[in-house]
């Protein structure tokens, strides 16, 4: 068996566990064959968001696709924090950079909305779910956040759970210092809500005011775009209340 010179990681949608060969998606062969040029007998890395990361030995690859056989799990499944992202749709550059940090910062699922002042272009799902993908593969993610279909920002309001708190970045700056106020809460299930570039309606403030889940901060003395707010605010959050306290995963021995 050849040893592979480059820790790859690919996401597979599959059950994982020593036995039978795996197919991979077209891509993934293409992306293996001619982009990492990769051998049979090369190792890489998988994961699928439940089963840990593996490691798989290339069996067969060529133009007609890529078959993998998963030896032996190197890490177990570790969660992430139980944080949602509530985003306002932007435009598609933006969205799709949100949706990228987003993943990298450990948000289990994201929440695109339609808020009174959207003025954007449809999400293309199966774009930024890619996205996401690649960013976990990237960043040595055992899963990926959960993609929602877009809503009225007033009907997820409408069935919020009582028990998860908002943190409602109120760029009218009147909200709490961040950082304060962040480490006087309670552990719990959180979202983070980020507004369009044209910020909240006033009705749309009001009711996120009026619900006691709702901790309204100031993200500073500047009006942020709503991509840099969304990566500001998970940043806070994951300071605080996130799991960046954890011991980091030596990824560097556990190469494949």
């Amino acid at each position: 068996m050849t040893a592979s010179h480059e820790h790859i990681r690919l996401y597979i949608d599959a059950p994982l566990g020593a036995g039978a060969p795996l197919s991979l998606a077209r891509e993934q062969a293409h992306y293996l064959r001619n982009v990492m040029r990769r051998e049979v007998g090369d190792t890489l890395g998988l994961f699928n968001g439940r089963d840990g990361e593996w490691r798989a030995v290339i069996e067969t690859i060529g133009k007609q696709g890529c078959t993998v056989a998963p030896l032996e799990q190197i890490r177990p499944q570790t969660g992430t924090p139980d944080l949602w992202l509530i985003c306002a749709l932007i435009k598609r550059a933006r969205l799709e950079m949100v949706a990228e940090k987003a993943a990298e910062l450990g948000v289990r699922e994201i929440h695109p909305v339609i808020t009174e002042f959207t003025h954007s272009p449809p999400m293309k799902a199966e774009r930024l779910a890619a996205i996401t993908i690649e960013a976990a593969e990237q960043c040595g993610l055992l899963s990926i956040p959960a993609l929602c279909a877009p809503e009225k920002l007033q009907t997820i309001l409408g069935r919020w759970p009582s028990e998860r708190k908002i943190l409602f970045c109120d760029e009218s700056g009147a909200g709490h210092t961040a950082l304060a106020a962040l480490q006087a809460t309670e552990p719990g299930p959180w979202a983070v809500l980020i507004g369009p570039e044209g910020g909240f309606s006033p009705a749309e403030r009001a009711r996120l005011l009026s619900m006691p889940q709702t901790l309204a901060i100031s993200l500073g003395p500047r009006i942020l775009r709503a991509d840099t707010a969304a990566i500001a605010a998970l940043t806070l959050w994951q300071s605080v209340r996130g799991d960046w306290q954890a011991s980091p995963v030596a990824l560097a021995d556990q190469s494949v």
